[in-house]
């Protein structure tokens, strides 16, 4: 007696103790530079970054209408979300499993038993028992396998990490989200800049047409001038379909990104508007900051998490596995004491099941979890160092776009400047017009390449702030996107 209630309290012990097959999961050790590499040579600082609201700093409440709306009505987010209520509803899954099953059932039979069956057919019977019955049966069926090697923990901790991988996946594709929205949206500025433009253009090398016509007509030049003038307007006339069917495609674009027709947002933005501008400075913190920040860097460590725990699902196999199950109810062929004491029966009992041949089916298991184990944690790297190289990329690009961008504003100043030169010496007859033809090729050129420089120093922004992971703290916060 004494020896049964040792095994019992040991068994006890070892359940109590929670042991689980597997690797204790451990966040990988990571190593990030000190300072960013890239010289902050475009008003970036190292300043603690608040990338919330990151694109409030552009100032431009059109793109902050947008956002908001984006936020609300985007698919590809509710796509997210509904995969992270999912993974919720798998975790609950998982966290059931560790407790009992209970099944309910009940029903009724008319049966007839065998007159020749080999037990009651070599008797002598009397003539009235009865081989055709109704049989009444009601209960309760319960099973508990009880998680001594911790197979059915390591599937809930697998589904909890899962849980925080779906939701960092949510919070990444909440920040791309953001990134598209202010990247075609400043995209369509920039093409109704460069429309502007070449709208001006065409103005201005009308006029100059008109007066080639008139000198023309005067003797005063020859035929060549006047061709000459059509050529380059209506080399200049060209470039405005294609701007038409970019500013178009922007705004369908932006349409779509709201979850909206394509055409729903035409009326509010094909009013041409400044390209939206960035502020001075740009805190971009410390590369120690980024890992904490970037949503997809996040879930990668939590798909590592829940690979490590698969590999205790797996090895829990090779164990046994033990249930205590249980059932009891009422049985009767008659309904009238259907529910009586004498027609209660009960039963209760544990069992053990253990595979002992498989041809190498565990084992192989365990091998495939491991070798997925050892490929998530290599995509856990390399998404890490491509975090890296993104905000590296972002530094260089802006910083250098900047300085491209003063070289031009330089480039459209002189431009403007040898045009009207041109023009006066033309005009007094001491030059001929082709070095006024290359003044207004040369301006519009120059105008057009400034107007694309300042959407590209603004995208550039755009990619740095997404490079670094912001946006989705403040979109989380406010439209309580972490709960649905």
């Amino acid at each position: 007696m004494k020896t049964n209630h040792l095994t019992l309290a040991a068994l006890l012990v070892l359940v109590a103790a929670g042991c689980a097959v597997g690797p204790n999961y451990q966040r990988p050790a990571t190593s990030a530079p000190s300072q960013w590499a890239a010289p902050m040579a475009g008003g970036e600082t190292n300043s603690p970054a608040s990338l919330a609201a990151w694109w409030k700093n552009f100032n431009d409440p059109e793109l902050d209408s947008l956002i908001a709306r984006a936020v609300q009505s985007n698919l590809d987010l509710q796509v997210a979300q509904a995969r992270v209520r999912e993974a919720r509803a798998q975790y609950a899954i998982a966290d059931a499993n560790l407790l009992p099953t209970v099944d309910a059932s009940g029903s009724y039979a008319r049966t007839e038993t065998s007159h020749h069956q080999p037990v009651l057919g070599s008797i002598p019977l009397p003539p009235n028992i009865p081989f055709d019955n109704n049989l009444y049966q009601a209960g309760f069926d319960a099973s508990w396998e009880i998680d001594v090697f911790g197979g059915e923990r390591r599937a809930r901790e697998s589904a909890r990490a899962q849980v925080s991988a779906s939701e960092f996946s949510q919070r990444d594709v909440l920040v791309t989200l953001l990134g598209d929205v202010a990247h075609n949206y400043i995209d369509l500025r920039g093409f109704q800049s460069r429309l502007a433009i070449t709208e001006e253009n065409i103005q201005a090398q009308s006029q100059a047409w008109a007066i080639t016509q008139d000198r023309f007509k005067k003797g005063l030049s020859n035929d060549l001038d006047v061709q000459q003038a059509a050529s380059l307007l209506a080399t200049t006339k060209a470039e405005v379909p294609s701007l038409q069917t970019a500013i178009q495609a922007s705004i369908f674009r932006l349409s779509v990104l709201l979850g909206r027709q394509p055409e729903a947002l035409v009326a509010e933005l094909s009013t041409t508007a400044p390209i939206p501008t960035t502020p001075p400075q740009v805190p971009v913190g410390l590369p120690s900051q980024l890992l904490e920040r970037r949503p997809d860097v996040q879930r990668a460590e939590r798909e590592l998490a829940a690979s490590t725990a698969n590999i205790g699902v797996a090895k829990a196999d090779l164990f046994p596995k033990f249930y205590l199950n249980g059932a009891a109810g009422f049985e009767s062929i008659s309904a009238s004491d259907w529910f009586s004491a004498g027609s209660r029966f009960w039963s209760a009992g544990p069992t053990v099941q253990w595979r002992i041949f498989d041809a190498g089916q565990i084992r192989n298991n365990i091998r495939i979890q491991d070798a997925r184990q050892q490929e998530v944690l290599a995509e856990y790297e390399k998404t890490m160092l491509g975090a890296f190289e993104d905000v590296e990329n972002g530094l260089v690009a802006y910083a250098n776009e900047q300085t491209r961008r003063n070289s031009l504003e330089d480039a459209v100043t002189a431009s403007r400047s040898s045009l009207d030169l041109a023009n006066k010496l033309y005009a007094n007859g001491l030059t001929d017009f082709l070095h006024v033809l290359d003044a207004e090729r040369s301006l519009y050129q120059a105008q057009d390449a400034l107007a694309q420089s300042d959407r590209t120093v603004s995208v550039d922004l755009v990619s740095l702030y997404k490079s670094l992971g912001g946006g989705w703290e403040t979109s989380v916060q406010s439209t309580g996107l972490a709960k649905n």
